[in-house]
């Protein structure tokens, strides 16, 4: 006797459940680490979280730095460097250096100063004046460059020796002291004034109108490098100028706009001091175009171009208003701002360093 097979099961019409998928052991840790490298690959990362530790050292050890004033007068600080550093430090994402920026400062505010009192004019002429004659030395720098192939190191050092001796001898033929004469007493001055160097009031302290201006700057270098086409062109001639021009970068347009750029920030400040303290004088200036590429290096811009942000000088100004302020907030020796100006230099060079290699470590 045969046995009779077990009758077939009914057919079902819902599927069978999907098989669950199996977890990638560590995915989310890797996406995580994913995210956090993104993060540190920022150019300023290094400057922001030094940032942090500076402010949170003066708050501790100095209580003057507290007070809303104080914190004022660093970013009053900040903004007059700041000003100054975000186009340096598009110009070293460029591959460049501009070593007469800070005497390039003093001699626009000589121009618009000399040419308003000797011819009484407006003042408004002179600022007229000194912004062409600002963008005229940003444009013959980059025009200089891109004729001789000389590195922007020798180029703008002999600028900024031509600028300097300039300053002194053209001031005392014109005034016969090494001060430019006040122009408070000339037409335009009080709007001048306003433009430049008034104050504004922010919750019972007055912040000084280049803080805000120096924001609205960073901000449009950032859109600038971020969103434009010239942007791209600056990381590019910055990497590799031969490499940039073969896909059809205009590498000689976009050297001597960066070099523009740095004489326009030189120009605003300019004003700035010359409708602050009426007067310039002729010596001022020299040793700040440093202090400009300390800010974009701190901010995380590097020596060969090619790399950094508009925000990482923001930042590295910030830093140098903090520690300006902070140690006579401390009642420290100011003798030591320098050396302790040089460590920060140093630590945020390692930092950033770091910053990379944790980015790029698989």
């Amino acid at each position: 006797m045969t046995a009779v097979p077990p009758a077939a099961a009914p057919a079902t019409t819902s599927p069978p459940p999907a098989p669950a998928r199996e977890a990638a052991p560590g995915g989310g840790r890797r996406a995580r680490r994913s995210a956090g490298r993104r993060l540190l690959a920022r150019p300023e990362i290094g400057a922001l979280i030094a940032a942090v530790a500076v402010y949170l050292f003066f708050f501790s050890v100095a209580p003057a730095f507290r007070e809303a004033g104080s914190l004022a007068t660093v970013l009053y600080q900040a903004s007059v460097m700041g000003i100054m550093a975000v186009p340096v430090a598009l110009l070293m994402i460029g591959g460049e250096f501009d070593l007469s920026a800070g005497v390039a400062v003093t001699s626009s505010a000589l121009t618009a100063a000399i040419l308003s009192f000797q011819l009484t004019l407006n003042v408004w002429t002179g600022v007229a004046v000194a912004l062409v004659f600002s963008l005229a030395v940003g444009a013959f720098n980059g025009w200089l460059l891109i004729r001789t192939g000389l590195p922007s190191f020798l180029i703008t050092l002999g600028s900024f020796l031509v600028l300097q001796g300039a300053n002194l001898a053209v001031t005392k033929l014109f005034t016969g002291n090494v001060a430019s004469d006040s122009v408070a007493d000339m037409d335009g001055f009080d709007e001048a004034r306003r433009i430049f160097a008034s104050e504004v009031a922010v919750g019972g302290t007055h912040v000084k109108i280049t803080v805000f201006w120096w924001l609205l700057f960073a901000a449009a270098a950032s859109w600038l490098l971020l969103r434009t086409r010239f942007g791209n062109w600056v990381f590019a001639v910055g990497g590799s100028k031969e490499s940039a021009r073969a896909v059809g970068v205009p590498v000689d347009r976009t050297k001597v706009a960066l070099f523009m750029g740095v004489g326009a920030g030189a120009w605003f400040v300019g004003m700035h001091l010359l409708f602050s303290f009426r007067t310039v004088q002729s010596g001022e200036g020299v040793g700040n175009e440093f202090l400009y590429i300390i800010a974009a290096v701190i901010g995380g811009c590097l020596l060969t171009g090619g790399y950094g942000s508009a925000v990482g000088p923001v930042i590295g100004a910030f830093i140098f208003g903090m520690v300006s302020q902070g140690i006579v907030y401390a009642d420290w020796n100011p003798d030591w701002f320098k050396a302790f100006l040089g460590v920060m230099l140093l630590l945020a060079a390692l930092v950033n360093l770091w910053v990379r290699r944790t980015a790029t470590r698989r």
